[in-house]
């Protein structure tokens, strides 16, 4: 059985499809373009010994427009035209350091270049707009601007700060409620580390900073929560001493370690005066995404998809997924935090695993909601991968399934509908990988009732992505 294995490998070829066939009916009010970003480029073209970037989120960028309008599906893929992709494919080699793979080169080249010149600007995991401009995110401070309807690669975003361009980020920045500014973080190594939360007004992307928040032993984190109030930081066990990359030979992610006796630590940080509200410890947990956090009668409450330890980070790496070895799964926790009182309570909001969650975002981030959408496993060991989708009601834990044999969708976008009266009235939207056809399609549901409206056939596989997002006309 071939299985998931074929959303590992590589793909060559960009194309452009003016109408994909489309079965079923798309709602009419469903007009505008979704952006995906993914991996796609994972095996190095070369005379020599073959090369293969090491991790999921070390494959090259390619970005996946469909556009949809009067019922129609029209499809785009191009390659960003970043330097670490240009050295792939004109030179056949890897001249960047990337998320795990690092290129030939002295211990103390890696640690004075790694957030400098040798840094990778391979953007592989999100998708934003800052004002008019789209750029592509991973977490190296190098965002990728692109032209959102051709793809064709402005280049990387020359931050307007002076500040240079910092230390590792996040690829999941976020809008701040009320106040339509992005909000992110950086993190800066040293004798005492720093994350650096800091707002970005306009599409200039001068960043403003918000705070800092020293720490002794850095933790590796993929995102983070905001409410009405507050950054929220989930700093996770999963830890680093700085010196490691200097005097250690190892790629960026193998210098962090589990220390699970650290606990986990949450950090609230106020968006108004950059104070920290408060630092709260609970039992030792990692994970990659945060489903959404809001204040409630002195509570904060953070949901995320939780993982018993950092396993998952070793678990992905390419020749892993490819030879389908089973992985850990996350699974959707509500951490309830007493903002006075200091005490931390955990609870599962159900028995299902739970990845790559999306919400109503416009309408919710940061405030109380009921829904959640996300990727999910039928086989409870991950030996499937993720080959279901979720719609989860955080207030009963109730789930609503859909899944097909062979099918591995992606993450489900939700798209509100312009008349919306309530949550989760709209569509929710995912590429779809059928394994044993070898081809892809967008699926659309109907988020309410979370039932099949249409799918439009892609007509070849398209690699597993990450991340993206859907924007009106």
């Amino acid at each position: 059985m071939t299985g998931y294995r074929i959303g590992f490998d590589s793909m060559d070829h960009e194309t452009d499809v003016a109408s994909l066939p489309v079965e079923g009916k798309l709602p009419r009010w469903l007009s505008g373009t979704l952006l995906r970003n993914g991996p796609a480029l994972y095996d190095v073209p070369t005379s020599g010994r073959p090369k293969t970037f090491r991790h999921w989120f070390d494959g090259q960028a390619m970005v996946h427009r469909f556009t949809i309008d009067a019922g129609k599906v029209a499809y785009r893929n191009r390659f960003l035209r970043t330097e670490a992709f240009r050295s792939v494919r004109e030179q056949g080699k890897i001249s960047f350091t990337e998320f795990a793979t690092d290129p030939c080169g002295s211990i103390f080249n890696r640690f004075f270049n790694r957030w400098k010149g040798n840094v990778t600007d391979n953007a592989c995991v999100n998708i934003t707009n800052v004002g008019d401009r789209v750029v592509a995110l991973s977490e190296t401070p190098m965002p990728v601007e692109f032209e959102p309807d051709t793809l064709a690669t402005v280049g990387v975003v020359d931050f307007g700060d002076g500040h240079g361009r910092g230390g590792p980020t996040s690829a999941h920045p976020h809008v701040e409620p009320g106040a339509g500014t992005m909000v992110n973080y950086s993190l800066s190594f040293s004798r005492e580390s720093a994350y650096r939360v800091y707002r970005v007004r306009d599409e200039r992307f001068a960043r403003e900073q918000i705070a800092r928040y020293g720490t002794q032993k850095p933790g590796y984190m993929h995102s983070f929560a905001i409410t009405e109030n507050y950054v929220v930081l989930a700093v996770y066990p999963f830890v680093a001493n700085p010196l490691s990359f200097l005097f250690k030979d190892k790629p960026f992610i193998e210098n962090f370690g589990w220390e699970p006796e650290l606990g986990t630590r949450i950090v609230v940080i106020s968006l108004a005066d950059g104070s920290v509200r408060g630092e709260y410890t609970t039992d030792a947990f990692f994970a990659f995404h945060h489903i959404n956090a809001f204040e409630q009668d002195g509570e904060l409450v953070m949901d995320v998809c939780a993982y018993d330890d950092a396993e998952i980070i070793h678990a992905t790496y390419v020749d892993k997924l490819r030879g389908m070895i089973p992985a850990p799964l996350s699974y959707a926790v509500r951490y309830r935090v007493d903002l006075d009182g200091g005490t931390v309570s955990a609870a599962r909001l159900s028995e299902e695993p739970f990845e790559l969650p999306r919400i109503n975002y416009g309408a919710h981030n940061g405030r109380p909601y009921q829904y959640a959408y996300g990727a999910g496993a039928t086989d409870r060991e991950g030996g499937n991968f993720l080959d279901q989708l979720l719609k989860l009601d955080t207030a009963t834990g109730k789930t609503k399934v859909w899944r097909a044999p062979g099918c591995y969708p992606g993450e489900p976008v939700f798209v509100p509908a312009p008349s919306a009266s309530r949550e989760d009235d709209g569509v929710v939207l995912s590429v779809v990988l059928n394994a044993a056809a070898a081809d892809s399609s967008l699926l659309v549901l109907d988020a309410r009732k979370f039932q099949v409206l249409a799918s439009a056939n892609i007509g070849h596989p398209i690699p597993f992505g990450f991340h993206g997002h859907f924007t009106h006309p």
